[in-house]
């Protein structure tokens, strides 16, 4: 059973490091992770052996408090209205202080507030409080996630569209203005009702009139960027409103200067420059809101792909019906040439599937009855039947859309030292525009002069830039993991990935294919194989064990027909004893064969050999006399060499981590490249073994896919799970790889590297851009007989800053998997 609690008294990092310790020795525990930020601790365990009481108990025990978590107290709305980083720092902030707000988090790329409170009348009061900070709060349905990412691609779409009309407005107004004003400079044809050295009074009149509709059509920037300022929340809009406006007043204060008759005035008019920064804002927007869009456009175009619609046998008919109105149990034919729309099993057919889509699986899967289907998977050549067993919220692509959405919605430590940058870094600018611009009046500058100074520092600053280097960076390399079968849950995975020394290797179904094959049969003197096949195929029919499981599906394979026993009896870690037609049967290990008194020592080498091979030998016996020996073998998927052989070359300590015997474990360790083996592990010495790394200041990952491995999976730094893993593995794990090739570990190192690699590079271009660009735009030049920035090229330069990180984040979209 998995449930959830509510932690209080954390403060730090050991706090849950000391729950996780406390839960983990009480009997009946499977795993347990404490989220510090979340402050919830997330248990699975056998309800048999362990009650809720006993777990609070504990917990408090040890001087912290719990409760149980109800599913509905995580609410996710939506916000409309947020322009920068800024403003989702605020309302996360304010949100943050209110009393009873025990969590919230917002996702300024999703759009997204995500809030866990103790008072169930909490909304109304968190969105009052959201709508007074001038943003609309939104809800959102999680049962209708096709919906949701419809309405939003809407949204999206209509607002692009409201962003590049503005723009365009803008721009057909500012290049008269530049026009305008630089055509005596640069000797170009000027009407002379217009030039300012016949009419100066046209001259600034006609700038003023044209900046009119390019200030109106972006009058949001004011409204927000006042507002923000009045409630002591400022932000990039502040500063934009700032600076566009006090170039603005300067000039209608030059204009009346004219109109006086001080023509001095013609040469210190800043119309252009607000028109410009405004223009380029705008474009910067624009261009911003088409990044975040493309940021998820994997999961988007696995949503419109999904068919609308599904062929289900009902009253013994072939019917299309609506894809909402399938359940789970119906039964859905898929032809050849037709999408997948559900997830189920697959009763009857054989075809090939592509899922490269879903998983990340570049070739065809052949899929037969008893298989597994993901939509929406692409049906290639054959006629399937299947029955459905996810619907709605609880399909698969259902699930990797709120898992990408859930990780994107995260914060990796690199993220966070951002955020704190941006917070502070409006108020200081602030600080330093009117600084710097009382500095220059009291060293005896004009008031024109100052005003320069004091616009260029307020537009030419990129606070956004510090938060755009992150965010974007992060969202398109989940993104694109997503699209390549890489589910990561979280920034922090993303970031932490690349620091990995050590990788533990489970070995059944992570190494190996976790489907036990026979291999070898060796016939005793005067035995037949079909017959030896057939006994002990006819003995196993009744067993539920992997090996006996193996042995049957061989028969089956051959066409041997087989008969039930009449009597089977199944004896824990030797083998069995089953009676076929009045005749004793047993099949078994060698200690089982000792206990029988049955002589296997001329077949002594031949078993030896076998286990040196990795593969288990099965004895078989008829009425206690020896017949002969069935090898089974797990065998090695084809990618598990390659994929250890690359991470050798990467210098990383590559060790097996496995319960099976010394011998077994060695020999499939030899045959994959794999020099470090601990073998024999129980599945609760695991963990132990990651522990004892850890303190080695190892950064270690474990790679599983089993119940046995979910406590290994959550003591590691970080835990990858293959596709076809437990749910608990998947729940303890922090990386999911979709299909089962292990070179997607590659991979994920790879897209950790190029994304960490693309935040230091936009961090530093916006350090670097912010430090070199303020003290310039201070006027410090200046001081050296070079000429003072103009506020029209501190707005280029601002706009510049944006669009650069912007675009290198974009980069990360050619990743492509090895």
């Amino acid at each position: 059973m998995i449930s959830k609690y509510n932690l209080y008294g954390m403060t730090c990092a050991v706090c849950a490091t000391t729950i996780e310790k406390k839960i983990h020795e009480l009997d009946g525990v499977y795993f347990a992770k404490v989220n510090l930020t979340t402050e919830v601790l997330k248990l699975e365990y056998d309800e048999g052996v362990l009650s809720n009481h006993t777990v609070i108990t504990a917990i408090q025990d040890i001087g912290y408090d719990a409760e149980i978590r109800k599913k509905t107290e995580i609410k996710v709305f939506g916000i409309s209205g947020m322009t920068c980083v800024s403003c989702a720092n605020k309302i996360e902030n304010v949100v943050k202080s209110m009393t009873y707000v025990k969590y919230a988090n917002v996702n300024f790329e999703a759009e997204k507030l995500s809030v866990i409170s103790t008072d169930p009348s909490a909304v109304a009061k968190i969105s009052d409080v959201v709508k007074i900070l001038e943003y609309q709060l939104y809800a959102l349905s999680e049962d209708e996630e096709q919906v949701i990412y419809k309405t939003k691609e809407q949204e999206q779409q209509q607002q692009q569209q409201k962003l590049r009309r503005r723009f365009i407005t803008s721009m057909l107004f500012t290049i008269p203005i530049i026009y305008v004003a630089s055509a005596n400079i640069l000797e170009l044809p000027l009407f002379e009702i217009i030039d300012p050295t016949t009419n100066p009074s046209f001259f600034s009149m006609t700038q003023l009139i044209l900046t009119a509709p390019v200030i109106l059509a972006n009058k949001d920037y004011y409204k927000i960027g006042f507002s923000s300022l009045m409630k002591k929340h400022p932000k990039m809009d502040t500063l934009i409103a700032l600076g566009t406006s006090i170039a603005l007043l300067y000039g209608i204060f030059a204009t009346i200067q004219i109109i006086l008759g001080n023509y001095l005035y013609t040469k210190e008019l800043y119309f252009g420059a607000s028109a410009v920064i405004l223009t380029l804002i705008r474009l910067e927007k624009y261009l911003e809101l088409v990044t975040k869009d493309k940021t998820s456009e994997a999961i988007q175009k696995l949503m419109r792909m999904t068919p609308k619609t599904a062929k289900t046998i009902r009253h013994n008919k072939e019917q299309t019906v609506p894809i909402e109105s399938v359940l789970v149990g119906d039964v859905i034919i898929a032809k050849p040439g037709e999408r997948l729309p559900l997830d189920g099993i697959v009763i009857s057919g054989k075809s090939l599937v592509d899922e490269s889509m879903p998983t990340g699986e570049n070739l065809p899967v052949e899929k037969k009855a008893n298989d597994r289907v993901i939509g929406p998977s692409k049906n290639k050549n054959g006629v399937i039947r299947y029955e459905t067993t996810h619907i709605g919220k609880d399909t698969t692509l259902a699930q990797i859309s709120k898992l990408v959405d859930d990780a994107q919605s995260s914060k990796a430590p690199i993220e966070k030292l951002a955020d704190i940058i941006s917070s502070y870094f409006v108020y200081i600018i602030i600080v330093v525009a009117i600084g710097s611009s009382l500095l220059w009046v009291l060293s005896g500058q004009s008031i024109s002069f100052s005003f320069s100074v004091l616009i260029s520092v307020l537009v030419i600053t990129c606070p956004c830039a510090f938060g755009l280097a992150t965010r974007t960076a992060i969202m398109v390399g989940m993104g694109k993991g997503a699209e390549n079968g890489i589910l990561i849950k979280s920034g922090e995975a993303l970031e932490t990935t690349h620091h990995v020394k050590t990788i533990l290797f489970d070995k059944t179904g992570t190494i190996t294919k976790g489907k036990p094959v026979v291999t070898d049969i060796i016939l005793a003197e005067n035995m037949d194989r079909n017959f030896l096949l057939f006994l002990a195929a006819s003995a196993e029919k009744a067993s539920d064990h992997p090996l006996g499981e193996a042995i049957v599906k061989e028969a089956e394979i051959v066409g041997i027909d087989l008969v039930e026993p009449s009597i089977f009896e199944s004896f824990s870690g030797l083998g069995v004893n089953a009676i076929l037609k009045g005749t004793e049967v047993s099949l078994g290990n060698e200690e089982f064969f000792k206990q029988l008194n049955i002589d296997i020592s001329k077949f002594k080498l031949i078993s030896d050999n076998l286990v040196s091979k990795g593969k288990t030998p099965v004895y078989i016996a008829n009425d206690r006399i020896f017949l002969g020996i069935i090898a089974i073998e797990d065998t090695i998927k084809p990618a598990s060499a390659l994929a250890i052989q690359k991470l050798n070359k990467l210098g990383l300590n590559v060790v097996m981590l496995t319960g099976d015997n010394k011998l077994t474990a060695q020999a499939i360790a030899n045959q994959v490249g794999i020099t470090n083996v601990i073998s024999e592990v129980l599945p609760q010495e695991k963990a132990y073994y990651v522990k004892m790394l850890q303190s080695k200041e190892h950064r270690v990952a474990m790679v599983g896919n089993g119940i046995n491995d979910a406590l290994a999976l959550a003591q590691a730094d970080i835990g990858f799970v293959m596709g076809s893993g437990t749910d608990i593995a998947m729940e303890s794990a922090d990386i999911i790889l979709m299909n089962d090739d292990l070179q997607l570990l590659m991979s994920t190192i790879d897209l950790s590297k190029k994304t960490i690699w693309n935040i230091k590079s936009n961090l530093y271009w916006a350090f670097a851009y912010n430090m070199l660009s303020v003290p310039i735009a201070m006027g410090v030049l200046n001081i050296f007989w070079r000429p003072l920035l103009s506020p029209l090229i501190a707005g280029v330069a601002m706009s510049f800053s944006s669009i650069t990180v912007l675009l290198n984040s974009l980069r990360l979209k050619n990743f492509k998997v090895k």
